[in-house]
C-alpha cells in the first residue's frame, strides 16, 4: 500500500501536468488584454519565479554535465544511468506544488500586491529567520526522514540516487516538498508580516535557495578550498547520498557541528578535490572520437538538455527557436574550440570516454576545411597517447578515406605511438555481414569500391554468393576482383546502373541513394546500409536496416546518453570495434584496408565480451 502523501497527484498526467499553470497563466493573459492592466500581478510573479527557478535547474545541470570543465572537480566520480534519469524524469513537479500554494496565499491574502520592490529591512529579517527558524527546522526534519518509516517510505526516493545531480534536489516525495514550502515559506512570511517584506526579497530568497540547493547536489566542487575554509557554510552534501548518516543539514554546517553528524571527510576530500583540480584526473582505457552532425543534433549533448540526450536523437520543435544559438556556438568551435569530453561510461574496470572534434558533418566535405580537421584529430590523438589512453576508435567522416586514409595518415605520421588507432570498420564490416541470411545468393551493393564495400564484396564471393557491385569505375572493380580467390572472383559482377537490381531483393547500400534510385528495388527488398546518414525510408513495401551498430555488455556502468539515433545502450560498430580492441588488448593498429580474414575474428571477440547485434534483441 502507497504510503500517505508520497505519491504525486499529477504523477500520471505526464506532459499534460503542466496544463496546472493553465490558471494562473489565464489569469495573467485575461487581466492583460481585456483590462487596462494586470490586477493580479502576483499570478505573474509566480509564473515568473516558477520559470526562474526551473531556469536555475538547468543551468546547473548543464554546468555539472559539461564534463570537459568539471571532470577533475566531481566528488563522485560514477556516471548517472540510465535508470536514474527515468526516477528524476519528473524532478520540477514541486514547481508546480510551490506555485498552487503560493497562488493559494495571494487569494488569502490580497495585501501582498502592496509590497513595494525593495526594503532593506525585509533582507535582514528573513536571513535573521532563515538561520534561526528554517535551518534547524530542516535538520531535524531531515534527520526524522531518516528513521524507520519515514525513510522508507519516503525519502528512501530521494536517496535512490547515489550520484548526485542538481536535478536531483527536486526527487522527493509530495509530503517532504510540502514540508520545505513550510521551510522555505517561513522566513518569507513572516518578513511580510512583519511589514517590511518586499517583491525583490521573494525572487532573491526562492532563486538563493534553489542556486544553493542545486550547488550542493551538483556532485562537483565549485567552490576552492581557501573559500571553502572561511565560508564553511558551503559544505558537500553528495557526501550525503553516499554516507547517510551525516550532512543533514540544509547550508549551515553549524546543526551538523551542533548535532555532532558532520562528516569528517568532507574537509579532507574538498582539499584533495581542490588540489587535484589541475591534474588530467583518471585516464580512459578508450577514447571513441566522435564528431557533430548537423546543428540540431548538436543539441543531443547531455550538457544541453540531459532528458533529451538520453533517449534518441530525433528533432524536436522546442529545438528549433534554439538554433540561431547553435549556429552562433558552431561558428565559435570553429574558431577557437579543441577536442573536448563529452561523456563517458565504466565497462568492468576500464574507462571508457567520447570526445568530440567541433566540427560538424558538412565541414568534412569544404576542401578548405580538411587540413583544420585532421590537426584537430591529430592533436586528440597525440593526447591521448601523452596521457596513456590503449585504444582510440574514429567515428564516420574522422577516419573519412578521402580525410586521413581511414586513419593511416595518422599512423605513418607518428610511427611511435603507444596508443592504438582503429576505426573499427572491421566490426562495422561484421555486423552488416552477419544480418544478411545465410541462403541469400544475390546482393547489390552501392559504395562497392570504398573500404567497407570492398571488404563485404570479397566476404560475401569466399561465401559463394553473388555481388552486383555497382561503380563506373572498371579499374578500382578488376582491381578489387584481383584480390578475391581465383575461384571466386566470378562472384563479383560489374554493373553500372540500378536497373541491374531489379530482381534483387538484398541491397546493401554504402553510398546514399535518391527515393527515384530505390525505385528499382522489387518490392520485398531489405536496404543493409552503411551510409551516413542514412538513407530515406522511402518505400513502404520494403523494408530499411539501421546504421551498423551493437549493443554494449549488460554491465556498462554509469551510462546515461544515446548516441544520435541509436537506442539506449547501443552504440556505432565503430565504436564498439574501439570496444572490443580495448578489452581483447590487441596491440596492433586498426587503419586503412580492412583485413578481411579478420571479420570473423572481431565477430566473435566482440560477442565473447558479451557485446550483441542489435537486430537479435
Amino acid at each position: 500500500m502507497v504510503a500517505p502523501l508520497s505519491a504525486w497527484p499529477w504523477e500520471n498526467l505526464g506532459v499534460f501536468k503542466y496544463l496546472l499553470y493553465g490558471p494562473l497563466a489565464a489569469k495573467v493573459l485575461y487581466s492583460w488584454i481585456y483590462e487596462d492592466s494586470i490586477k493580479d500581478l502576483w499570478c505573474l510573479h509566480i509564473l515568473v519565479i516558477c520559470a526562474l527557478r526551473g531556469l536555475i535547474h538547468q543551468l546547473w545541470s548543464s554546468y555539472s554535465t559539461t564534463l570537459f570543465l568539471t571532470r577533475n572537480r566531481r566528488i563522485n566520480p560514477e556516471g548517472v544511468d540510465f535508470k536514474q534519469i527515468d526516477r528524476e524524469w519528473d524532478w520540477d513537479n514541486f514547481l508546480i506544488l510551490h506555485a498552487l500554494l503560493a497562488y493559494m496565499a495571494c487569494l488569502i491574502f490580497p495585501s501582498l500586491d502592496d509590497l513595494p520592490l525593495w526594503n532593506p529591512k525585509g533582507f535582514i529579517t528573513l536571513l535573521f529567520l532563515h538561520v534561526t527558524v528554517s535551518e534547524p527546522l530542516y535538520y531535524w526534519a531531515h534527520r526524522y526522514f531518516h528513521e524507520g518509516y519515514l525513510f522508507t517510505h519516503y525519502h528512501s526516493l530521494h536517496h535512490s540516487s547515489s550520484v548526485t545531480h542538481p536535478y536531483t534536489a527536486g526527487h522527493a516525495t509530495f509530503l517532504e516538498h510540502l514540508i520545505l514550502c513550510i521551510v522555505i515559506g517561513i522566513p518569507m512570511a513572516a518578513s511580510i508580516m512583519m511589514g517590511c517584506g518586499s517583491t525583490s526579497m521573494v525572487y532573491g530568497y526562492v532563486s538563493a535557495f534553489d542556486f544553493l540547493r542545486c550547488l550542493g547536489h551538483s556532485n562537483v566542487e565549485v567552490v576552492p578550498h581557501e573559500v571553502f575554509i572561511k565560508l564553511p557554510f558551503l559544505k558537500y552534501h553528495s557526501l550525503h547520498h553516499t554516507e547517510m548518516g551525516t550532512n543533514f543539514c540544509l547550508f549551515m554546517p553549524l546543526f551538523d557541528a551542533m548535532g555532532n553528524t558532520v562528516n569528517r571527510n568532507s574537509w579532507q576530500l574538498h582539499k584533495k578535490i581542490s588540489s587535484d583540480s589541475a591534474k588530467n584526473g583518471r585516464v580512459p582505457d578508450f577514447v571513441f572520437l566522435a564528431h557533430g552532425v548537423d546543428l540540431t543534433s548538436s543539441m543531443h549533448a547531455p550538457f544541453v538538455f540531459r532528458s533529451f540526450a538520453s533517449v534518441p536523437f530525433s528533432t524536436r520543435i522546442f529545438l528549433l527557436p534554439l538554433l540561431p544559438v547553435a549556429f552562433l556556438v558552431m561558428l565559435i568551435m570553429w574558431a577557437w574550440s579543441k577536442t573536448f569530453l563529452v561523456s563517458f561510461y565504466n565497462l568492468r574496470g576500464h574507462l571508457h570516454q567520447t570526445w568530440v572534434v567541433p566540427r560538424f558533418g558538412f565541414q568534412y566535405f569544404l576542401p578548405f576545411a580538411m587540413e583544420g580537421i585532421n590537426k584537430r584529430i591529430e592533436e586528440a590523438i597525440l593526447r591521448a597517447d601523452r596521457i596513456g589512453v590503449k585504444v582510440i576508435s574514429l567515428a564516420a567522416l574522422n577516419k573519412n578515406e578521402a580525410l586521413n586514409g581511414g586513419g593511416t595518415l595518422f599512423v605513418e605520421k607518428h610511427p611511435d605511438l603507444k596508443v592504438r588507432v582503429v576505426h573499427g570498420n572491421t566490426l562495422t564490416a561484421a555486423v552488416i555481414l552477419n544480418e544478411i541470411p545465410k541462403d541469400v545468393e544475390e546482393v547489390f551493393l552501392t559504395g562497392a569500391t570504398s573500404k567497407l564495400g570492398r571488404a563485404i564484396a570479397l566476404y560475401l564471393c569466399r561465401r559463394r554468393v553473388r555481388v552486383l557491385m555497382l561503380t563506373l569505375s572498371t579499374e578500382r572493380f578488376q582491381k578489387i576482383q584481383r584480390e578475391a580467390p581465383a575461384d571466386c572472383q566470378n562472384y563479383l559482377v560489374q554493373v553500372t546502373k540500378y536497373q541491374a537490381a531489379q530482381n534483387c531483393k538484398t541491397w546493401i547500400v554504402g553510398k546514399w541513394i535518391t527515393p527515384r534510385q530505390q525505385s528499382w528495388a522489387p518490392s520485398g527488398t531489405h536496404f543493409h546500409q552503411f551510409v551516413v546518414p542514412p538513407i530515406l525510408a522511402f518505400r513502404r513495401d520494403c523494408t530499411y536496416g539501421d546504421l551498423a551498430a551493437m549493443r554494449l555488455p549488460d554491465d556498462v556502468e554509469g551510462l546515461g546518453s544515446c548516441e544520435y539515433t541509436m537506442e539506449r545502450g547501443v552504440v556505432h560498430a565503430c565504436h564498439a570495434g574501439g570496444v572490443v580492441h580495448q578489452l581483447e588488448g590487441w596491440t596492433h593498429h586498426e587503419v586503412g584496408a580492412i583485413d578481411v580474414d579478420r571479420i570473423d575474428i572481431v565477430w566473435k571477440a566482440a560477442l565473447k565480451h558479451g557485446l550483441r547485434p542489435v537486430s537479435s534483441m
